[in-house]
């Protein structure tokens, strides 16, 4: 992986990392209206008004808008459908998926054990940190569970999408949030009305623009930038730090609990990560070598 790309692989998860501390601060607002509103600032932030960004292909627009629109609106169905602890572990399996369909999309790009290896400490230490000794399926809940599966599916192949397509400028994702933004916006007035949309308070908007300055906005431009300039397989062992960080910053910030589960947790997703972003010489280097005498003649 280049230095640019690991940059803003990490940068991006970081700034990713406080997504769930923001939207647990507006969880009162619909769903449609504070995600619409936060594309439609990440888009301005994004250079969407740039005329660059609005000269590219069709089919680079489709699978933005797609991909930043169905991502959002399948999350926050999957979560008003099941409980969060559920759908959050479940939408967090975008990574592995990442890791998985690299060879589908990008078919030079093979998997090596070490790639697999990383994707799985990374969903089991995730799984262990967002809480998977409370994770229960309920038939009841299964509309819910499908909708964080179609999530993560179409998040994961928005994210193979844009580095399979030719090259376009990076502002047009910007272009893209203003689209996903607007379709969010007219969803939410055909089934709900104007309910919800008028009477936001100063502080609901403070924080949707903050979630439109950074995770829903600048990070989904250093995103595409790590995966047009870095290894997809790495970069999804990376983004479990995400979950890493979101619940440090929680126990910072929230004064949540910081148990053995979340140390057991933090020890695998960072192996994992490390995991996936070694090279097989390297690995290699640990791997106990034959003896001449023992070589095949």
């Amino acid at each position: 992986m280049t230095p640019r790309a690991l940059l803003a692989a990490l940068f991006t998860i970081v700034v990713w990392a406080s997504l769930a501390l923001l939207t647990d601060r507006v969880s009162h607002v619909p769903p449609l209206v504070s995600s619409g509103l936060a594309l439609f600032v990440g888009g301005l932030v994004g250079g969407g008004l740039r005329p660059h960004a609005w000269r590219t292909q069709p089919r680079a627009y489709a699978v933005g808008v797609g991909g930043l629109f169905g991502y959002h609106a399948l999350l926050f169905a999957a979560f008003g459908l099941a409980p969060a602890v559920e759908v959050n572990l479940l939408q967090y399996l975008w990574p592995l998926l990442i890791v998985l369909l690299t060879p589908v999309f990008l078919p030079g790009n093979r998997l090596g054990v070490n790639h697999v290896l990383s994707a799985v400490l990374g969903f089991g230490g995730a799984v262990l940190i967002l809480g998977g000794e409370k994770f229960s399926i309920s038939s009841e809940h299964a509309l819910g569970y499908l909708s964080a599966i179609a999530a993560a599916i179409v998040w994961a192949g928005y994210s193979l999408g844009c580095r399979r397509m030719p090259s376009f400028p990076t502002a047009a994702i910007g272009a893209c949030c203003l689209m996903a933004g607007a379709a969010s916006i007219l969803l939410h007035l055909a089934l709900f009305g104007s309910a919800g949309l008028l009477g936001l308070s100063g502080s609901d908007l403070a924080l949707i623009a903050g979630l439109g300055l950074g995770p829903m906005g600048l990070a989904f431009l250093t995103w595409d930038i790590a995966l047009k300039h870095g290894d997809p397989r790495a970069v999804g062992a990376l983004a479990y730090l995400t979950p890493l960080l979101s619940t440090i910053l929680l126990i910072v910030v929230n004064g949540h609990h910081f148990g053995p589960a979340t140390g057991f947790a933090a020890a695998a997703i960072l192996s994992g990560a490390l995991l996936g972003n070694l090279r097989w010489p390297m690995l290699a280097r640990f791997l106990p070598r034959r003896s001449a005498a023992s070589a095949p003649r």
